[in-house]
């Protein structure tokens, strides 16, 4: 069977954190979310991009920007936006500040033994 073509639908997006919020352009609650883990952002077009899933690489959600700037600056901040970026992150500065200083900076913080083996085994 011949596929649908995607209909265009103007929609309002907000980021928090890792989930990014969906509204139409008339009402105050969001319509859908998608939760930004195990997930692919790429700039298909100058300025489209899109966001699919690991797990179900044929649900692709396609976003169009008014400028191309405007679609780059999406692009980063959805790539940043994951919980698996966010650890990896403190992961690499961690590791980077006990070099330079000799000293776990999580200590000063009192994060726990068990926090600090949780971030040291799921290196890889």
């Amino acid at each position: 069977l011949p596929r649908v073509p995607a209909v265009l639908k103007k929609r309002l997006v907000k980021l928090v954190v890792n989930f990014l919020f969906y509204f139409r352009t008339d009402e105050a609650e969001p319509i859908g979310a998608l939760l930004l883990e195990h997930c692919k952002i790429t700039k298909e077009e100058e300025n489209v991009f899109s966001i699919s899933f690991i797990e179900e690489p044929e649900r692709k959600y396609c976003f169009e920007c008014a400028t191309e700037e405007q679609c780059q600056e999406w692009v980063e901040a959805l790539r940043r936006a994951s919980y698996e970026f966010l650890r990896r992150s403190l992961i690499f500065y961690r590791n980077e500040i006990q070099k330079m200083t000799g000293k776990d900076p999580l200590e000063q913080y009192g994060i726990s033994e068990e926090a600090r083996f949780q971030l040291a085994t799921q290196r890889q």
